[in-house]
């Protein structure tokens, strides 16, 4: 019970080495590609990559342990689609015609930002004053890194657009982690499909140019790895972790990004982004070694998700139900105390 959610923080810091690499990549795309269409082929490469997935596991018989969707979580899939899935891509790749690119991977660490104020403030997701720590550390980071290189970042229109793209996936990440319990592979698929339809429909209607088609597969190769199994990653961190302290580690992604940038365009590192990397890492630190444990009671609640046997599943099993499965179930009342993240189980009121 006192273990730390080691696995979900490994979890969101794969989501985000993969999500980081999307930002200069994009960039360089954007040289053959308009914004509205690579926003629609990065969604469908993330949609097609997973449809695959499962396609192959069905094929090879593998069991299914996670909960489907209903009906109730239609809503926050909808909001979650058309805030992180069309919005915000499109708001990005715009503003990222005319910003540098390390300066728009930097800004980026705002969505752990957007996230945890979204979270605390209208979710109601408890945040402890070490995490608050943490994310402050992490947030600053990318503020640091903002102030390099002789003056060219400023409130320009594309550092605004990259600030309402970042608010826009904070949005998005609160909503995903209302059903965060549900299959991840099942809702990024959706997401995918749903945005990048809903953006190619946009692109043919303003009449916007088809790339090439090694620029097309080339953009579709991007969305499967950095806005697919980034994302699934990211689902699956945020059951064990709350959307606030995964939007946290998120934030690394920003890091990634830059350190690529720098590589690939000419743009040069200082002294600011090593003073960052300090300041991300302290994050980290503060987040890894974190412990909220306090007296609480679980109310009753019947819900079906991914689980395995544990003191918050101790109800009834079949013989073969031994290992990780999804069924719907039913948790007794139940007060106690021990470590604990804001997880699935663990969305109670704090004073």
């Amino acid at each position: 019970m006192s273990r730390r959610p080691v696995r979900p923080m490994i979890q969101a810091l794969l989501a985000a080495l993969l999500f980081g690499a999307s930002t200069p990549a994009a960039k360089l795309l954007l040289g053959e590609i308009e914004p509205v269409p690579l926003s629609a082929l990065l969604y469908l490469g993330s949609g097609l990559g997973l449809l695959t997935t499962q396609a192959m596991r069905r094929l090879n018989g593998g069991p299914t342990t996670e909960a489907p969707l209903d009906r109730r979580d239609l809503p926050w899939l909808i909001g979650a689609v058309m805030a992180g899935g069309v919005a915000a891509p499109i708001v990005l790749l715009f503003s990222l015609r005319v910003t540098p690119a390390a300066t728009a991977s930097l800004l980026l660490t705002f969505e752990g930002g957007a996230t945890t104020l979204l979270a605390a403030l209208v979710f109601r997701e408890a945040i402890g004053r070490r995490a608050w720590l943490a994310i402050t550390a992490i947030t600053s980071a990318g503020v640091v890194l903002t102030l390099n290189e002789g003056g060219e970042w400023g409130l320009a229109p594309g550092a605004v657009g990259v600030l309402v793209a970042c608010t826009l996936w904070g949005l998005d990440n609160n909503l995903t982690r209302q059903i965060s319990a549900k299959n991840p592979l099942t809702i990024v698929t959706v997401k995918g499909l749903a945005a990048g339809a809903l953006s190619l429909a946009l692109a043919w209607t303003l009449d916007m140019s088809w790339p090439a088609p090694t620029a097309t597969l080339a953009a579709l190769a991007l969305g499967s790895v950095s806005y697919g199994a980034s994302v699934v990653l990211f689902v699956r961190a945020m059951r064990g972790l709350g959307a606030s302290r995964t939007g946290a580690i998120y934030g690394t992604a920003p890091f990634v990004g830059a350190v690529i940038s720098f590589l690939v365009f000419p743009e040069s590192p200082g002294v600011l982004l090593l003073l960052a990397f300090v300041l991300m890492a302290a994050g980290m630190a503060l987040l890894a070694g974190e412990e909220h444990a306090h007296h609480h009671v679980h109310a009753a609640v019947a819900h079906d998700h991914h689980h395995e046997h544990s003191p918050h599943h101790a109800h009834p099993h079949a013989a073969d139900e031994s290992g990780p499965h999804a069924h719907p179930h039913y948790h007794n009342p139940l007060a106690h105390e021990h470590p604990h993240a804001p997880d699935i189980h663990h969305r109670h009121e704090h004073s």
